[in-house]
């Protein structure tokens, strides 16, 4: 098993290429299945989660191909699928390929509304929190189909097509909204989202659908409007980049010192972070193709932070932000509102000289002078991140052992980093 060895203490300076996002790749890459026709997508990063979804696709009668590199593209650069599903096959998504990734649950929406029918694994738990399916099955109650839970399976069935109905999620869900709005597309009238998730992975998957001739109204507002059509059609898609991506690498620079530009990025992507970061005494600039992140040889600044739905801060930040808090002058405060167990990191930050006192649903950080390298162990994707950041900074060797969680989310991580002046590389155990 890989693990990723890290000797800490140098500044970052240079380039960093940001991907494509991949929270907002897996619904583009499942909205494949709404159409007989390819849709191509272009900057898909080359990710573990792109590979699995690629094969439950598959399961269902899903051609892909993996368009060979343009000029200019490098294996940091993103990548260009088709995806073509003109002869699916199976509606089932069995329990071994959805119990390796809880978004491929996802493929239930698309496959009722253009087919009538499907037959998906419930997801099972999860290392940060039960992320239960409740309001996903709701939303396609709501369009008129028939749920049932046999033998661990979802079974979704409509006889005459979903119709047209409200939605009003109780509380704001990323991945219902992905899946009401699948359904939506292809429902028989209008279907109103209430409450819905206002992320720029939403955004870009109606952007999407939109371009095969979905009508979609109002994504990126809590209030989304899909009037449905019989049919969609194939189309090109750009994933958007991946703002947890360059929210990471711009916590990494804050913790290390350093100069980095974090280039094809968006500030408006995740403002919240950066205007946090900012008043860390990290120096946060705009360029034309990307953020400047800069931070002298002055010390970090205790911030409190509270986790919040998009424009709010991101969750998936959070375990980023507090290996910098471990640095900082000072406490420091930090409430994750969205998932329970989002904290698992906190102990092996500990083992790097970290002083983190949980209290339920909030981190008190005291600020150390220094971090010392250990071995740690990785326990969900963010988490795994965050002690990169911390090693990046702690005195000596770091080892990070179960890295599999990093190649889910991050592509070329240490290639990004090395090339910045990081002492890290991958090693087997």
């Amino acid at each position: 098993m890989d693990r990723i060895h890290i000797v800490g203490g140098a500044k970052l300076h240079g380039v960093i290429p940001i991907s494509g996002a991949k929270n907002a790749a897996l619904p583009l890459m499942i909205a494949s299945l709404l159409t007989g026709e390819t849709l191509e997508l272009a900057n898909v990063p080359r990710l573990a989660d792109i590979t699995a979804l690629l094969r439950i696709l598959g399961n269902h009668g899903v051609d892909h191909m993996v368009v060979g590199k343009r000029p200019g593209q490098t294996t940091e650069t993103g990548q260009t699928i088709r995806l073509t599903a003109s002869n699916v096959i199976d509606t089932t998504a069995p329990y071994d390929l959805v119990s390796t990734m809880r978004a491929s649950f996802w493929v239930i929406a698309p496959l009722l509304a253009r087919f009538g029918e499907a037959r998906v694994s419930m997801p099972g738990g999860c290392a940060i929190g039960t992320r239960p399916v409740d309001l996903l099955l709701m939303a396609m109650e709501q369009l008129g189909a028939t749920i049932e839970i046999d033998g661990g399976y979802v079974v979704a069935r409509t006889k005459n097509g979903l119709r047209g109905g409200e939605i009003h999620f109780p509380k704001v869900t990323v991945g219902g909204t992905h899946v009401a709005l699948m359904a939506a597309v292809l429902a028989n009238g209008t279907t109103v989202i209430e409450n819905a998730a206002r992320e720029p992975e939403v955004v870009d998957l109606a952007a999407c659908l939109t371009k095969m001739g979905a009508r979609i109204q109002g994504a990126g507002t809590p209030r989304i409007v899909v009037e449905g059509v019989s049919r969609l059609n194939g189309t090109r898609h750009e994933v958007l980049p991946d703002r947890i991506e360059t929210g990471t690498y711009a916590m990494a620079v804050a913790m290390t010192g350093g100069d980095v530009t974090l280039e094809n990025t968006r500030a408006d992507l995740l403002h919240s972070a950066l205007d946090i970061l900012a008043t860390t005494g990290t120096e946060v600039t705009p360029t034309a193709d990307g953020i400047r992140v800069r931070r002298n040889g002055a010390g970090v600044a205790a911030v409190d932070v509270t986790t919040d739905p998009f424009p709010g801060f991101p969750t998936d930040l959070q375990a980023q932000f507090m290996a910098l808090m471990t640095r900082a002058r000072g406490q420091s405060h930090i409430r994750e509102t969205i998932f329970e167990n989002r904290f698992m990191h906190v102990q092996e930050l500990a083992r790097l000289g970290a002083r983190i006192r949980l209290e339920g649903d909030l981190a008190v950080v005291e600020g150390v002078d220094r971090l010392k390298g250990a071995p740690v162990m990785a326990t969900d994707l963010r988490a795994s991140v965050s002690l990169v950041i911390a090693g990046l900074a702690a005195e000596g060797e770091t080892i990070i052992n179960r890295v599999y969680h990093l190649d889910r989310g991050f592509e070329a991580l240490e290639a990004k980093l090395g090339r910045c002046g990081a002492e890290i590389r991958r090693e087997r155990a």
